[in-house]
């Protein structure tokens, strides 16, 4: 008796949208830990898994603009190191656009040219190192003003 089957890995990368072939040799490099899952059924794989081989199947394409929100979602904090560096390399390689919303505002500050952050209304602008340097600006952005200061601190 046959069972209803779930693609395996290596099927996402067979089937491209509109005809399309992906580049799913590339996927394997960028993302070492799927080439030794390839053989596994994609409902087998854990949500970690899955959220790399949706952006594995993503960066397969070659776009030419990502919109990613909430990334590393479900990802596990080493997963999202490697992650954000490889979308960065991603945009240097194919002068690609990245717009992210992530709440891991420092990892993401991190690979980002640009950075925006909106803080009690108001959006605040610059670059991402600057930014990512800006600690006040950040913990009271993420935070609260009250909550920004030292314990103690009335």
């Amino acid at each position: 008796m046959k069972t209803g089957r779930c693609a395996a890995s290596t099927d996402h990368f067979r089937l491209g949208p509109r005809g399309e072939k992906l580049d799913g040799d590339r996927a394997y490099v960028d993302f070492p830990r799927l080439a030794a899952l390839r053989n596994r059924r994609v409902g087998l794989l854990s949500g970690g898994e899955q959220q790399m081989l949706a952006v594995a199947r993503i960066l397969a394409r070659r776009p030419r603009l990502l919109l990613l929100d909430e990334l590393s979602h479900g990802l596990a904090p080493r997963v999202l190191e490697h992650l954000l560096p490889l979308i960065r390399r991603h945009t240097a390689e194919t002068e690609a656009g990245v717009l992210i919303v992530e709440q891991h505002v420092e990892a993401a500050l991190d690979v980002a040219d640009r950075a925006y952050v909106l803080a009690h209304g108001e959006v605040l602008e610059g670059t991402g190192e600057a930014l990512r340097h800006d600690r006040a600006l950040l913990i009271a952005s993420y935070l609260g003003e009250a909550q920004a200061q030292a314990p103690g601190q009335v």
